[in-house]
């Protein structure tokens, strides 16, 4: 007769650490999603450029391209870097 109340007492401990660990497994899961969705928004937030028209004398253009091939970058992303430069060099001072 023990030995039953024992197993039932086990069984019941079984299933409540079960429920618990159920109960944390979609704590974890509901923070993942949300994790994910905050990251999902940060990069797109970071990969949206804003489109300029940019006139540049020809020998400025061709001393950038030189430039960037040298660099192995685009026209666009040489540019981009140079600004980016200027803008951390700044913020610095």
């Amino acid at each position: 007769m023990d030995s039953e109340k024992n197993a039932d007492f086990e069984y019941k401990n079984l299933d409540e650490k079960e429920s618990r660990l159920k109960e944390r497994l979609a704590k974890i899961d509901a923070l993942e999603k949300e994790i994910i969705s905050k990251e999902k928004a940060l990069k797109s937030k970071e990969n949206s450029k804003k489109q300029i028209v940019l006139r540049l004398s020809p020998s400025l253009w061709n001393d950038i391209a030189a430039w960037a091939e040298e660099d192995f970058r685009s026209i666009n992303g040489q540019i981009e870097y140079l600004l980016s430069e200027c803008v951390r060099r700044r913020k610095k001072d």
